[in-house]
Order: C-alpha cells, then structure tokens, then sequence
C-alpha cells in the first residue's frame, strides 16, 4: 500500500473560477452607479414627466418636415426615455432631454430644450437627428 500525500486545495484554489467574474461584475456595476449617480435623478424626474416628451412630440407632429422624412412619430415609449439622457438645472425649472423617437417612414432622436413656466413646460428647442447622418430638422428654435 502506497502513501500517497493527499493536499487539499486551499479556498482560493476552490473559488477562483466564479469569484473573478463575478468581482469583475460587481466592479463594472459599482463604477456605473457611481458614475452615473447624478444623472439618475434628472433620468428619473423625465421618466415620471411624461407630458414633457409627449407634447414635443405632438408639436413635432405639425412639422411638415417631421412629416416629410419621419412620418408620424409615435407616442414615447419610458424605454425610449430611459435610453436617452435628460440634464435638469435651475432648480429644476430647465432641461435638456435626448431621446429616441420612431416614425412611420424612419426613426431618429429627439433633442428638446425647455424650461418650467409655472406648471407648464415652455419648449425652447426641439429638434431631430435622422438616422445615418441624414441631417437634422429644426423643429422649434
């Protein structure tokens, strides 16, 4: 009978495999909420604010640009706006919000500019980008 030494793999040896990965994981998490731990609040505020992108989207819709390239956009969809960016300030009484917008004929992003005038929104800019570098329409300067 041989005696052969049996070592036992240390705990390290045991995890390694799944405890690199999911470290790197959580690493990559805690670095995107850190990072982006301003702006989630302002994402937060468009998110809940619906009219905000709902009405730009009715006043793009009178655009017979809008019409011409995009067709009629669609409603936005929270996924859209949580897609995008949105920059509060003043208080909260400023914002600048980009967000994806679908049309009948093609899609693109949204671009507003708006500022709170009591409880209402006054836009100051609304603009288009077209897919695939075809421009940009200006619907509200």
């Amino acid at each position: 009978m041989d005696n052969e030494l049996i070592t036992e793999k240390n705990w390290w040896q045991r995890n390694w495999k799944w405890l690199l990965p999911l470290s790197a994981v959580l690493l990559f998490f805690t670095f995107l909420i850190t990072f982006n731990f301003n702006n989630l609040g302002d994402l937060a505020q468009s998110y809940t604010d619906s009219s905000l992108y709902q009405n730009a989207i009715n006043i793009a819709n009178k655009n017979d640009e809008v019409k011409a390239h995009l067709g009629k956009l669609d409603p936005v969809d929270k996924i859209a706006v949580l897609e995008g960016s949105s920059t509060y300030s003043n208080d909260k009484s400023k914002v600048n919000i980009t967000f994806r917008v679908s049309g009948k004929k093609q899609n693109g992003k949204m671009d507003l500019t708006a500022e709170k005038n009591g409880k209402n929104w006054e836009y100051k800019k609304i603009s288009i980008r077209l897919k695939k570098n075809a421009g940009t329409i200006k619907v509200l300067e």
